[in-house]
């Protein structure tokens, strides 16, 4: 059987990573569903030659590891791994675009949207301050509630912020699922491409109604997401956040370590 890899890490990622990647997959697709166990090495070994002739047993067995120190699958001893019933959601903020480029779906395509409301109105004066935009400057905005396609558990609270200047007029103010992700929506009207993206993560004790309707405990905190996405010219194409429950959201940053010096402005505090 032929397997294609497309490795979030591309063609230079090791051999565990792209298998770890692959087997991700499935799981995210459904192919091994909570609790599952996972075919038996062997199994796993005979797959996975078809791309990689001389792999090893201890290489498959490294991109097993990966996925039990993500929580994905969980080894039981003389049994063998098992898909987690209770895994954490997973933001890879790097590898979304490029993913959504190539299947065309949209981002969180393996839970069920609602768009609760579409329509027109002011940019929330947090995001204004943070994405730099006029303050009370009306937008389109599309709110958006995302469930577990089994348990129909809400997953996600979110919204996105689209300036008037291409989004008025058009299907993304109508309360409809869009028929891919959103980005690419916003490209085809634009006539822009994003080019730029920055991620602020906060985390902070839920507003009532957000834990009522996410179901959190008392006492527990969300994550919540804004995110700026930018034109090359450095204009705003859209500015979107999501909240989650803290304790079902994990953020996995992968990227290269560079070896050259580098400019220290901006640089990090912790």
């Amino acid at each position: 059987m032929e397997v294609e890899m497309t490795s979030d890490l591309g063609a230079k990622a090791p051999k565990y990573q792209r298998i770890a990647d692959e087997l991700r997959r499935d799981i995210k697709n459904g192919i091994y569903g909570p609790g599952e166990r996972l075919p038996a090495e062997a199994a796993l070994l005979e797959r996975f030659r078809a791309t990689f002739p001389s792999l090893s047993l201890e290489t498959m067995r490294s991109a097993i590891r990966v996925l039990r120190a993500e929580g994905i699958v969980e080894a039981r001893q003389g049994v063998g791994t098992f898909v987690s019933s209770n895994r954490r959601l997973q933001r890879r903020s790097r590898n979304r675009y490029g993913r959504a480029r190539t299947d065309g779906k949209l981002l969180t395509s393996h839970l069920r949207h609602e768009i609760p409301f579409a329509g027109r109105g002011p940019v929330p004066e947090h995001l204004a301050e943070t994405a730099g935009m006029e303050l009370g400057e009306e937008v389109v905005i599309r709110r958006r509630l995302l469930f577990d396609r089994e348990t129909g558990k809400l997953q996600e609270i979110g919204a996105s912020y689209l300036p008037l200047d291409f989004a008025s007029g058009t299907f993304l103010e109508e309360p409809k699922v869009v028929p891919k992700a959103l980005f690419l929506c916003v490209e085809d009207l634009s006539g822009r491409k994003y080019a730029h993206a920055r991620d602020h993560w906060r985390w902070r004790m839920p507003a009532p109604a957000e834990a009522e309707a996410l179901q959190i405990a008392p006492g527990s905190g969300v994550v919540h997401l804004i995110h700026v996405a930018r034109a090359q010219d450095d204009t705003v194409l859209e500015v979107s956040e999501s909240i989650w429950p803290a304790d079902r959201i994990e953020i996995i940053d992968e990227y290269d370590v560079t070896q050259e010096p580098e400019d220290a402005e901006g640089l990090s505090d912790v």
